[in-house]
């Protein structure tokens, strides 16, 4: 089966637009909007957003029927792949995590008055959303473990658990939740899908947790009060109506998987326009900076550096195209699609770090410092190794995938190999024969 990433002429006039817009109006808002809260963030966003709305490309994760473009995997990736270039930017085109994860979710799983209440909404950018699944004393990596638990008491939940990294709790205007309905079910039918929305009594955000992305005082409890931040939070005898569940009890894991596998892809090719930015500084240092009379250029190791990483992009950014490929023409939870995403999560993400640390090497004390963004780049790039799903999960996942159907040969290898070895040896000796003959 052939891949086809070529890209139609009309997107093709979009992604210049995107490209000249991130580079030339996003970007050097960077160092503005620090120190803004998210009121003032608002209206500085407002008239961008609004430029990204007439052009079409608004929300364009999902279907035009709620409110998205349509746009298919592989033009999303196209697309990502510049918006990635600042983290400014997926706000501005209104696909940002969670809320884009989030909407996905309830696309599939709400009811049409669910819809109406939360989706449509948060795809207007007239809301935001958390996602909570991650807690404190359970493994991240194996969401059965959770102990987060909801039950029902008359015509409301109950919710009763510890959350935390759930992404910006602190001003959000509802939560979805992931919380054990059933303890005694099978491991993967357990939990089920709340919404809470906020100031819900019982519902308490302790903190936001200090990253090293966000290295703010996390240890003097203060919240922060803009997007970004991954908060702690309580829920102490939380009760919300029972018409705040999505989908039916249990449908909590298959609801999530819902929201996890574009997510992946897009996270997967930002990352490729962060390599991009961080790929052009270190060429733009290579040519502009001299050493002992000649510019790093025409030194043999940074060779190497410009090389390798131009090889690595080039292969990451070839496995995240297949992988959005293969979920637009095999569907998004086929095995097919869910190998591929795996593999391009563990590998991108390490590609990233590599080219960021090249390119920080390569301006010595300037790249260090945060007169550049590479060192905030590299703090930022660190945490996607363990995001959605930590490096050693997906490399199970891919191994398992590709060896579930391998089955085992008897006699393995002594019985194989010698026999190659004569097929070989008789093929040989036909040839010499032939040549005798001749």
């Amino acid at each position: 089966m052939s891949w086809d990433f070529s890209t139609p002429a009309d997107f093709q006039h979009q992604l210049d637009w995107m490209l000249e817009f991130v580079n030339d109006t996003l970007i050097p808002l960077e160092l503005l909007y620090e120190g803004l809260n998210q009121a003032q963030l608002d209206t500085l966003w407002a008239p961008l957003k609004q430029q990204v709305k007439d052009r079409g490309l608004w929300a364009a994760h999902l279907e035009p029927e709620h409110g998205g473009q349509g746009f298919g995997q592989v033009r999303l990736a196209l697309m990502h792949e510049i918006l990635g270039r600042t983290e400014l930017a997926p706000e501005i085109f209104g696909c940002q995590g969670p809320d884009s994860g989030n909407a996905e979710l309830l696309a599939v799983g709400a009811t049409e008055a669910q819809r109406e209440r939360w989706l449509y909404p948060l795809m207007a950018g007239k809301v935001r959303s958390t996602f909570a699944l991650t807690e404190p004393d359970t493994s991240g990596s194996d969401p059965t473990g959770i102990r987060t638990r909801c039950e029902r008491d008359g015509d409301h939940w109950c919710i009763n658990g510890h959350k935390w990294f759930s992404s910006n709790a602190s001003v959000s205007d509802f939560t979805l939740l992931m919380a054990v309905t059933d303890a005694d079910a099978p491991p993967h039918k357990r939990a089920s899908m709340i919404v809470v929305p906020k100031d819900t009594p019982g519902m308490r955000v302790v903190r936001d947790v200090g990253t090293m992305h966000h290295p703010y005082h996390a240890d003097q409890g203060l919240l922060m009060d803009r997007i970004g931040g991954h908060s702690e939070v309580l829920f102490e005898n939380c009760r919300v109506p029972l018409d705040h569940m999505i989908g039916e009890p249990g449908d909590g894991f298959v609801l999530a998987q819902k929201r996890l596998g574009g997510g992946r892809i897009h996270h997967s090719m930002r990352m490729i326009g962060q390599c991009n930015r961080a790929f052009e500084m270190l060429l733009e240092r290579a040519a502009s900076r001299h050493t002992r009379g000649r510019p790093l250029a025409k030194q043999q190791m940074v060779q190497a550096s410009v090389a390798e990483s131009y090889a690595q992009i080039s292969m990451a950014r070839l496995l995240v195209m297949k992988s959005a490929w293969t979920m637009d023409t095999q569907g998004p939870f086929s095995k097919a699609a869910r190998l591929e995403i795996a593999a391009a999560k563990f590998s991108v993400p390490n590609i990233l770090l590599n080219v960021i640390d090249r390119a920080i090497q390569l301006h010595g004390a300037l790249g260090y410092s945060t007169d550049m963004p590479l060192e905030a780049m590299y703090r930022s790039a660190r945490a996607l190794r363990i995001a959605d799903g930590a490096d050693e999960v997906h490399k199970q996942s891919v191994a398992r995938l590709l060896l579930e159907d391998v089955a085992a040969v008897e006699g393995h290898p002594t019985e194989h190999i010698p026999t190659r070895k004569a097929q070989a040896r008789t093929q040989f000796q036909q040839w010499i024969d032939s040549l005798v003959k001749a």
